[in-house]
């Protein structure tokens, strides 16, 4: 907390937001099962899945981006602004990285999750960018680190997009 503080209180100072990546896919992978596919791609039916107080999550993007808020509530900046910097599912590569889960992560995202607000901050739109455009063939590490594209290389959707509003 020592160098978080400090942080937030320059971001707040300037009227700056708080970048974070949020990856729901990265959470369900290392969870060891502990979060449902459905939870994270936006499969619930707008089924509430997980409770914490009073509030209530139907996707594991809503309860991430609420979990920043909560730090940063802790750390002395509650109205600072969460802006989601990254966030993606792969087509391919990995458990659960699959074209159909990829294209419901997207879809779900862009169906007005981003617009409405989380449980902790309704009405409040989340910025936030996809990663990545393309998908990136010779990137090194973990298979699924390939396949974040909404693009081939050969720039051929890989699904069919959705209407990106703010």
């Amino acid at each position: 907390m020592a160098y978080v503080v400090p942080i937030v209180q320059f971001l707040a100072a300037n009227g700056a937001p708080l970048l974070a990546n949020v990856y729901p896919y990265f959470a369900y992978i290392g969870s060891s099962g502990q979060v449902a596919l459905d939870y994270a791609i936006f499969g619930t039916g707008g089924r509430v899945v997980v409770h914490d107080g009073v509030l209530g999550y139907q996707n594991l993007f809503h309860a991430m981006v609420d979990s920043v808020y909560a730090a940063l509530e802790k750390a002395g900046a509650p109205n600072l602004q969460v802006v989601v910097s990254e966030t993606g599912w792969p087509s391919a590569g990995n458990d659960g990285a699959t074209p159909e889960n990829a294209a419901a992560y997207y879809l779900g995202l862009t169906n007005g999750t981003v617009t409405s607000g989380t449980p902790k901050r309704p009405g409040q739109p989340v910025e936030t960018y996809l990663f990545a455009m393309f998908d990136e063939n010779q990137k090194p590490g973990a298979a699924s680190e390939q396949h974040f594209g909404l693009f081939t290389p050969d720039k051929q959707p890989k699904y069919p997009l959705v209407k990106f509003t703010n």
